[in-house]
Parts: C-alpha cells; sequence; structure tokens
C-alpha cells in the first residue's frame, strides 16, 4: 500500500493538526516515510496527550510548529499551499466534556472551525480529512451500527464531534473545500495516551499491564468494542486523502471481530505475563454515559475505499505493550 501512498503523497504538502498526539504523529510517521513535506501544528496542551517524544525519530524532516490552532495568522500560514489538511486537533475525554462542557467546545468545535475558516480565507483547494468518533451514535437502536444509524450523542464530548462534523460537510458543500470524515472506534497503539484514564480505557490498561498493576474494569466487561491498531486507522486516514471519489463522504472504522472489554484486559495481561484484573462498580458519573455494547458496520469504507483492518488484536496489543515496556517514562512527565 506504501507504493500507491507515495505516488500520491510523495513530494507533496501536507499539515497534520494535533500532529503531536497519539493518531496524529503515527500518521506524521508515515508521511514522512513517504517523502511528504510535512507541517505539523500542535498546542501541546497539558493532559491531552501531545508529547514530542513521539515524533522525535522524524524531529529534523518536519516543519513544526508549537502553536494553538484558534491563533487565526498561525493556522493560515500553515494551511496556505497545503496539498492535505488532516484535521486531527481536539480533545477526546468523554469525562472531562461533561464536567468543563465549554472548554470541550473550544477543543472540539471552535479549533477545527478555525482549521476550516483558515482553508477558506487561504487555501480552498486544500483536501481535508477529519478525524470524528463512532461516540456521535450514542446508545446503539441496531448492531452493527452503520452511516445512516440516529446520531444521539450521549456526552457533549459527542455533541461536538457531531457539530464538528457538519461544519466539514458545510464547507465542502458551500465554499468547495474537498472534505472526507472517518468515525473512527477504538484506537490504541503506540503513542496512546498513559497518564490518566480520562481519554480512554486502552491507554490505561496498556500503563496497568506494563506496570505489573491492577486493571480496574467497570461493569461485568462484557461490553464489545470494535479494537483499531493505529497503523490501521492511518491507512484509512490516507486513504480518505488519496481518494476523489471520498470527498464529502463520511465512513465508519471498525474491525473484523470486536471483543468484549473483560476478554482484552484477560487477553493484556496474558501477552505482558503480569498484571491482574478485578470488576468495580461504574461510577454515577460514567455510568450516565455509558453506551454499552456497540459493534461498528465498516462496509462502505471497505467497498469504496478497499479499506480493512491487517494487523490483529493480539499482534496490535504485543506491540503496544513491548512499546511501552521500553519508553514508559518518557510518557509520565
Amino acid at each position: 500500500m506504501n507504493r500507491e501512498f507515495r505516488s500520491v503523497f510523495g513530494g507533496r504538502r501536507t499539515l497534520v493538526t494535533g500532529g503531536l498526539g497519539f493518531i496524529g504523529s503515527n500518521l506524521v510517521r508515515r508521511l514522512v516515510e513517504l517523502g511528504a513535506d510535512v507541517t505539523v501544528i500542535d498546542a501541546l496542551v497539558p493532559g491531552y496527550g501531545g508529547n514530542l517524544f513521539n515524533v522525535e525519530d522524524v524531529r529534523d524532516r518536519i516543519h513544526l510548529i508549537v502553536d494553538d490552532v484558534r491563533d487565526a495568522p498561525a493556522i493560515e500560514a500553515c494551511v496556505e499551499g497545503r496539498d492535505h489538511v488532516f484535521n486531527l486537533v481536539g480533545q477526546v475525554s468523554h469525562t472531562d466534556s461533561m464536567s468543563e462542557p465549554a472548554l470541550d467546545l473550544e477543543n472540539n468545535c471552535r479549533a477545527p472551525l478555525a482549521v476550516l475558516e483558515a482553508c477558506r480565507r487561504a487555501n480552498r483547494a486544500a483536501r481535508v480529512v477529519y478525524s470524528s468518533t463512532r461516540q456521535i451514535y450514542g446508545r446503539p437502536e441496531r448492531m452493527p451500527v452503520d452511516e445512516s444509524h440516529p446520531c444521539r450523542p450521549v456526552d457533549v464530548n459527542g455533541i461536538h464531534k457531531w457539530t464538528a462534523e457538519q461544519y466539514h460537510r458545510l464547507y465542502d458543500e458551500v465554499y468547495g473545500i474537498a472534505c472526507v470524515v472517518l468515525r473512527l472506534s477504538n484506537t490504541f497503539g503506540p503513542g496512546v495516551l498513559v497518564k490518566h484514564p480520562r481519554q480512554g480505557f486502552i491507554g490505561w490498561f496498556l500503563r496497568k499491564v506494563v506496570e505489573g498493576g491492577e486493571i480496574e474494569l467497570m461493569g461485568d466487561g462484557t461490553q464489545l468494542r470494535d479494537m483499531n491498531y493505529v497503523d490501521d486507522v492511518v491507512d484509512a486516514l490516507l486513504l480518505a486523502a488519496a481518494t476523489p471519489a471520498a470527498r464529502g463522504q463520511t465512513y465508519n472504522l471498525g474491525a473484523p471481530a470486536p471483543v468484549s472489554l473483560g476478554d482484552l484486559a484477560r487477553r493484556m495481561v496474558e501477552i505482558a505475563g503480569r498484571g491482574s484484573i478485578r470488576h468495580v462498580p461504574f461510577p454515577p458519573e460514567r455510568k450516565r454515559i455509558d453506551v454499552g455494547s456497540v459493534t461498528i458496520d465498516w462496509s462502505r469504507i471497505r467497498r469504496e475505499l478497499g479499506w480493512s483492518p491487517r494487523v490483529e488484536v493480539d499482534e496490535g496489543l504485543t506491540r503496544s505493550i513491548r512499546y511501552y515496556e521500553q519508553h514508559l517514562d518518557r510518557y509520565l512527565d
């Protein structure tokens, strides 16, 4: 696949917003490998996952700007002349969005909108790919959940991510800025935030098993999730940017075999050779926004873009655990 991508991205000018974060940095490294001219803008907000170590191996091969995308002159300078813009800016904590909804509005609505506004003013020819989330569906009415499923988010984060999707649709239709939206499921891999559990369970589970600690599994552990290794998510982002027919479309990402959270935790403990699991009740603030089991229909992106996950869950967990066994200290500051 890299050979085909090289013909699209090699020598092209590309911007990744939030490019020091988990998914963004993995995308940045792949773009560098493909020969792209890569600019990264990231505000390095404490606790959000941005980490200079994520791009240490390519630091001298990218243009890095530490700034806020809501700074209009800064983001306009970044988008000007770019062929592709990967709009990954935002924050993913569901609990934080409920405790600080106005801050979530800034990060997940105003920030991605600022990127689109910069494209409108300085570069309408850019192709924009936005990373959304399956969280916008809320509690499923039917499964697997396809793109036509009603969107009824159960938390502020989901509402704001859904709103940001509508910004991208509107700017495509009204201003002619080619946009594609990907609704990501549960992404894991090297670089995922492990400092605290507020931005997803998977990073916290990884830290616990690497440290030989105890995973606190909320509920009975039967909740199903589609798990995607980050390399596969990067493939989807690149396909969305590289495929002209994807313009104006929205695609789910998912997995061939959803896994229960209990089974996932057990597999992590087994692979790491240490750690333990304890079931605990949901805290009230988490129970109110829990969606239960969610399985995703990702047949559309497979059919139209040819995307399928290639890294099986156990292989992805092994790579992730080995990575943090070597580098955990670089993610705890």
